[in-house]
């Protein structure tokens, strides 16, 4: 059954994500699939998702390294779940009511640097994301 989430959380969320994507070098934020996305490149690294086909989940899906998502969903399965169309290449779902900041943004820049371009002079280390 799908969760109940107001409108205001949502935009509460969103905000978070938000914030901390867009520190993100070389960050820009498209809607994709009717959701915001954001993009380093032409490539995704984050998407959020507002209760996505009524799932009742609030979250972002981010790209993870080859076994991370089976870990996190094993280890944390009211935090993190598989999600659809992209859970198959390993990405993982991260329920933001169940998420502080400082670990959410530590999940944000990893999968930033999954997929910035090598050689854009984007993959600097990144720092000053605030929690």
């Amino acid at each position: 059954m799908a969760k109940e989430h107001s409108a205001d959380t949502a935009e509460d969320h969103l905000r978070r994500v938000r914030r901390i994507c867009k520190a993100m070098p070389g960050c820009t934020e498209k809607l994709s699939h009717g959701e915001p996305t954001f993009f380093v490149g032409k490539k995704v690294f984050t998407m959020f998702a507002n209760n996505h086909h009524n799932d009742g989940h609030i979250a972002v899906w981010v790209p993870a390294a080859q076994g991370v998502q089976a870990a996190l969903v094993k280890t944390a399965p009211a935090t993190f779940f598989r999600p659809p169309y992209v859970g198959v290449r390993g990405w993982v779902g991260i329920e933001l009511d169940a998420i502080g900041d400082e670990e959410l943004a530590s999940h944000i820049r990893e999968a930033w640097g999954m997929i910035a371009p090598k050689g854009s002079g984007l993959r600097s280390p990144v720092s000053g994301v605030r929690s």
